[in-house]
């Protein structure tokens, strides 16, 4: 056999691969047929938010995109199937429901609201069962509270009399009328019947592993990643906003080499005071909790980044910014908000960044010069995208904490530590590649760092040293600045330690 017989050889026996129905008509049938996406999502062994990106315009791959085509069409048959049933079953009914006759006494006219129809007929009272001469909207009713029974004092309750001010009344919708529907908001659901997807994962690797606590946590620490693409996807139902699975993004929020960076300044944190004054110093190294974890409720952007050029900066969007930033003159005492950054110029910082910047040269701080905005690729944005995703995350670390339940503190660690850390190009979630939102989160626990510096600062304690998104190091009475604990709103010990010398003894 030639190469080119091999080559055909090869060519004939690759399959084509299994059609799929269009995007749109893809969520169509799910719907139609009542399932959710993490009902099929278990069904095909992947994630709700997979099965997301295919109903967005995605198409799979490989052996997962035969099992899918393969449920689109099943699902498509028993669609048509309902439909064909529907359509029989509605000429049968209608033949053997017989006409309602109308009532024999007179209707209200459209343009009064009663109508006087003495010399007919009575009829019972729709709220109250005794004989009325009057009729509403085509039914028998008393229009005077005094004839009708319903007014009267319930047994056991209040003693009121049908004539009396605020008597009981009844209000009975008409049949054969629609009911009116006004917007109230999203139906609310009570917490009993809201799915525990955390806790059912702990118990079920716990049992897994028949107690066993160290193999059980580093299970689940293992499938934090996937498992957190399944909680945002539960939080994210009924959301105003479907989340881009994978959005265009500029070459700046693209690595440069396979181990490079792109060109996203972070404002990473890492400061220590230059100077003391004489002395021996008492040193307490402070851990703040879940930083990444509040870090979560940022200003987001939902959509695609576009591109603008200017000056100004529209709190209503997003993104990333290319700016001058301004002179920094307090750090002696206070970290620069931009981090360890040496090099002059222009450099592209994030969202939380630039705000801080921002905020700091506000008349209420007055610490530095605006910054100079030059780009920016932005998107609407809003600080709630991630809340529901946020709360349950720390109600489940609370309740750990509250029960003493490591295993589930460890758990609930990972699942939010590893969620932000993979959402850029990351082999290990291809659920959501949103570069810009890392930067932005990371950058969001920068800031909230540098303003609990600034707390520390303004109530009189002295800062040592700040760094990373959690660690802060202060000189004096920090439990009448901070609360302490183990809560994401709290603060705990890390270390403690002496600096500096003591003051030479007085001559006898």
């Amino acid at each position: 056999m030639s190469d080119f017989d091999a080559i055909d050889a090869l060519l004939a026996s690759a399959a084509e691969p299994a059609p799929l129905p269009p995007a749109e008509q893809r969520r169509a049938l799910r719907e139609a047929l009542g399932l959710s996406r993490a009902q099929v999502a278990r069904a095909l062994a992947v994630s709700p938010s997979t099965v997301g990106g295919w109903e967005a315009g995605r198409d799979p791959s490989g052996e997962v995109r035969g099992k899918y085509a393969y449920f689109l069409g099943q699902a498509e048959d028993k669609v048509q199937a309902r439909r064909s049933t529907a359509e029989h079953a509605e000429p049968a009914a209608e033949a053997e429901a017989a006409p309602a006759s109308p009532p024999s006494t007179a209707t209200v006219d459209d343009t009064d609201d009663t109508d006087d129809t003495e010399g007919t007929e009575p009829q019972p009272c729709v709220l109250c069962g005794q004989p009325a001469h009057d009729q509403v909207e085509g039914y028998p009713q008393h229009l005077d509270a005094a004839q009708c029974g319903a007014g009267a004092a319930v047994p056991g309750g209040p003693a009121e009399t049908a004539d009396a001010p605020g008597a009981a009344t009844r209000t009975v919708r008409s049949p054969g009328r629609g009911v009116k529907v006004v917007p109230v908001g999203r139906r609310a659901q009570s917490a009993a019947h809201s799915p525990d997807l955390i806790g059912t994962a702990v118990a079920e690797t716990l049992a897994q592993h028949r107690g066993d606590v160290e193999a059980a946590t580093a299970a689940l620490i293992k499938r934090a990643i996937p498992d957190a693409m399944a909680l945002l996807d539960h939080t994210r139902t009924g959301g105003r906003y479907d989340i881009v699975a994978h959005p265009w993004m500029p070459d700046i929020l693209r690595k440069q080499s396979a181990r490079g960076a792109d060109h996203i300044w972070e404002a990473r944190p890492k400061w220590t005071r230059p100077e003391l004054p004489a002395g021996q110093h008492e040193v307490t190294a402070l851990d703040i909790n879940g930083a990444y974890l509040s870090a979560l409720k940022t200003h987001l952007p939902i959509g695609q980044l576009e591109h603008s050029t200017g000056t100004l900066h529209d709190r209503r969007r997003a993104g990333v910014h290319l700016i001058t930033p301004p002179a920094w003159d307090h750090d002696h005492v206070l970290p620069n908000p931009l981090g360890n950054r040496d090099e002059p110029g222009p450099l592209w910082v994030t969202e939380p960044t630039l705000r801080l910047l921002l905020r700091l040269s506000g008349p209420k701080y007055g610490l530095c010069d605006p910054p100079e905005i030059h780009e920016s690729f932005t998107s609407g944005a809003t600080e709630g995208l991630l809340e529901k995703f946020r709360i349950a995350l720390k109600d489940a670390r609370d309740r750990a904490i509250t029960e003493d339940d490591e295993v589930t503190l460890e758990y609930v660690k990972a699942m939010y530590s590893k969620f932000v850390s993979t959402l850029g190009e990351s082999n290990y979630n291809r659920e959501l590649y949103r570069s810009d939102w890392m930067h932005l989160i990371r950058s969001q626990a920068f800031a909230n760092l540098w303003m609990k510096t600034y707390k520390a600062y303004d109530e009189g304690l002295m800062v040592v040293r700040a760094m990373g998104t959690d660690e802060l190091h202060v000189i004096g009475d920090w439990r009448a600045v901070f609360d302490e604990g183990r809560g994401v709103a709290q603060v705990k010990v890390k270390d403690t330690y002496s600096l500096g010398e003591d003051a030479a003894p007085a001559a006898p």
